[in-house]
């Protein structure tokens, strides 16, 4: 009965001298954050992808992964801005299962938690190094954000963390944008409830201090699709979804009303290969509504190296989901040059 101690784990301040950012690397992340920023706040029209595995479950086939993402970004970077998708802790329906890399560096072997706080941060910083580009993780954990800060350009809270006082109030805090997933339910009400949290000032607890906030402008929102009483997907990509949450966005008067559409989870049913379709639909609808371009400023997609998923074994393939499946690397280069000709 009660909580056992294991050990006491490092600082943020104490993982950050162990694997230090350069001052390259930390050139790139203020370069990549303004001119993420810009597209938040409408000073550009270029469109967001947030692309990548659905979990970061090894380093060697992501830093692969974002590497070869990083080659592609040049080619539309006219149009757009690639974020890679390096997802290090994963949210469990049931609370059991794999939890990510933060909780199992070695998907195969026994929770470590000291090391998987390194390898967190060895990864992002080695993509970093590798690719050119800062990505995008999940708040899964809002005490443990601190170990990443510094090199993260942009952070998205669950659909299952979205009504959760702590990540609200965490939201605040943040100098990136940080996305607010509509519930599994789909109520964008309860979304943008704590968009508006996040984007208020804010005093808190936080790691043991009385911390404040000014409030984070960037705070937006993300359609991710919702589940109804009987277990039914309820897609919430359409025009007529859409063009609601701008009315509930003028309504609200919030800073820089933006969305993010998550083309997988309750949007495709997890048929990835529907995030192709469905993201055309979200391009040639976000074209053809003046008001939708302002609103809609990327998509999210689940992309790997090896197309759909696999069970944790002995002989696993490399580069393949161990958690949601994902569309492979062939499709991703066709889908990502579709998006930036219809951009």
């Amino acid at each position: 009965m009660g909580m056992k101690v294991n050990r006491i784990l490092p600082e943020p301040s104490e993982l950050k001298a162990e694997y230090p950012l350069s001052s390259d690397l930390a050139a790139l992340k203020a370069r990549r954050d303004a001119e993420i920023r810009d597209v938040f706040t409408g000073e550009s029209d270029k469109f967001i992808v947030i692309i990548g595995p659905c979990s970061a479950d090894n380093e060697d086939s992501v830093c692969e992964y974002v590497s070869r993402l990083g080659a592609l970004a040049p080619l539309v970077s006219d149009k757009l801005i690639l974020i890679p998708r390096i997802y290090t802790n994963k949210p469990r329906t049931t609370g059991v299962g794999y939890k990510g890399m933060l909780h199992q560096p070695d998907p195969e072997a026994a929770p470590d938690l000291l090391e998987g706080i390194r390898a967190i941060r060895r990864m992002h910083i080695g993509a970093m190094e590798e690719s050119g580009l800062t990505a995008a993780d999940e708040m899964l954990y809002p005490e443990n954000r601190t170990y990443l800060d510094d090199v993260l350009s942009y952070e998205a809270v669950g659909a299952r963390s979205v009504e959760n006082q702590q990540h609200r109030l965490t939201a605040s805090g943040m100098d990136t944008p940080v996305g607010m997933k509509n519930p599994t339910s789909g109520d964008l009400s309860v979304m943008l409830n704590s968009v508006v949290a996040a984007q208020s000032p804010q005093q808190f607890i936080y790691r043991t201090q009385d911390v404040s906030t000014d409030g984070n402008p960037l705070a937006h929102a993300i359609l991710r699709g919702g589940v109804d009483k009987y277990g039914t997907t309820i897609p919430n990509y359409h025009y007529e979804d859409c063009m609601r949450l701008w009315e509930m966005y003028q309504k609200q008067g919030l800073a820089n009303p933006a969305v993010i559409i998550d083309a997988n989870h309750s949007n495709s049913g997890k048929q990835f290969k529907e995030q192709i379709r469905i993201v055309g639909e979200i391009t040639h609808t976000r074209k053809h509504s003046a008001d939708l371009r302002k609103l809609i400023k990327g998509v999210m997609i689940e992309s790997y190296l090896v197309e759909g998923r696999q069970n944790i074994s002995d002989n696993m393939t490399y580069g393949q989901s161990i958690t949601d499946p994902c569309i492979g690397w062939d499709d991703t280069v066709r889908l990502i040059r579709e998006i930036a000709e219809r951009c």
